[in-house]
């Protein structure tokens, strides 16, 4: 009964998800763009991030996912040309361009091979670029594919990220419905050293289904998984996306978003694991009540912590911080132990 009833509900999700990836949006233009400090050979710079609209991710299932409302059905080669063209012509010499997608950039049937290069090529013809940085899920990462685009980046470096979410299976099945194991994960990423590009990995915190220690122990064991493989970790806080069974299950007052504080927690302890390497987190709709939040009072404090953190891998900007929801967030860790499911509060 319980399967059939999460089918119904993966159904309604996808039906929804379908019709809203057919809406307006100008096939000219990305979805989104934005400027924003990044560090590279450990001094800020700035980063130029771009959302290229387009048909969207092929697997399009996981719980916590609401990017597909970045794409647009019957999006052609030329219109995504044109986005880029216009992204270049808002370049403002900065040393980094990210390029994402509602899906991955590698995937040839979402940019098809000849359309990469196309861009890779506009892109490296910029002066000031430094690094070119693009997402994909591993079984579209290729190694002749690309060393290939590898070859018209150079001398610039290329960065590749990877939604690993989590290194354990399990995780990755039944909470995320993921699509791929950790040892598909473990292939892409030797492909992406051995082709001589940046390897960054996207862990989640909090996918349906975990409690709060389950979820904060879950980052820093695949943080610890994957420490000499990746050159940088991405730690993602779940955000409640519409759309998504995340929400399905928030609107029914059985999941919230991570605290805060535990986003600092697997940060301090990723960073003991990382040593030199680094680990950052961007959080999307942080202090909100769908986004990683505690009490609203210290919330400002903290986010801005983190965002300090990220960029210069300090620690000491925790060590002052303080409120008296700590206590809350730590009573429910321990409450929780008692407790079939996580703590919604």
């Amino acid at each position: 009964m319980e399967e059939e009833k999460m089918r119904e509900i993966h159904e309604l999700i996808e039906d929804i998800r379908q019709r809203a990836t057919s809406g307006k949006g100008d096939p000219h233009l990305p979805a989104r763009m934005w400027r924003e400090e990044e560090i590279l050979n450990g001094k800020p710079v700035k980063a130029l991030v771009v959302v290229l609209r387009t048909s969207g991710c092929r697997w399009n299932a996981c719980s916590m996912c609401g990017y597909f409302k970045d794409s647009l059905k019957g999006i052609s080669p030329d219109d995504i040309l044109k986005q880029v063209d216009y992204a270049i012509s808002e370049y403002r010499n900065e040393e980094i361009i990210k390029i994402f997608t509602s899906g991955s950039f590698l995937d040839p049937q979402e940019i098809e091979f000849s359309l990469q290069k196309k861009i890779i090529e506009k892109l490296s013809g910029l002066k000031n670029l430094k690094v070119i940085s693009v997402e994909s899920r591993p079984e579209f990462i290729s190694y002749d594919r690309l060393n290939h685009l590898m070859k018209l980046i150079h001398p610039k470096s290329m960065e590749i990220s990877i939604g690993l979410e989590s290194a354990n299976d399990k995780v990755l099945q039944y909470s995320i419905n993921k699509g791929f194991g950790f040892s598909e994960y473990l292939e892409s990423a030797k492909i992406v050293k051995e082709a001589g590009a940046l390897l960054k990995t996207y862990i989640l915190l909090k996918p349906p289904f975990l409690r709060e220690r389950e979820a904060i122990d879950d980052c820093v064991h695949s943080i610890e998984k994957i420490k000499d493989i990746t050159d940088t970790v991405s730690l993602n806080p779940v955000s409640v996306h519409r759309y998504t069974l995340v929400e399905f299950l928030w609107e029914r007052g059985e999941y919230r978003p991570p605290w805060l504080w535990s986003v600092v927690e697997v940060l301090k302890e990723g960073k003991k694991i990382l040593g030199g390497k680094r680990i950052k987190c961007d959080i999307t709709g942080g202090g909100k009540e769908r986004g990683a939040h505690n009490c609203g009072e210290c919330d400002n404090s903290v986010l801005d912590a983190i965002g300090r953190f990220s960029l210069y891998q300090d620690v000491g900007y925790f060590e002052e911080l303080q409120c008296d929801c700590i206590d809350e967030w730590r009573d429910n860790l321990d409450l929780e132990i008692f407790s079939l499911s996580p703590v919604v509060s």
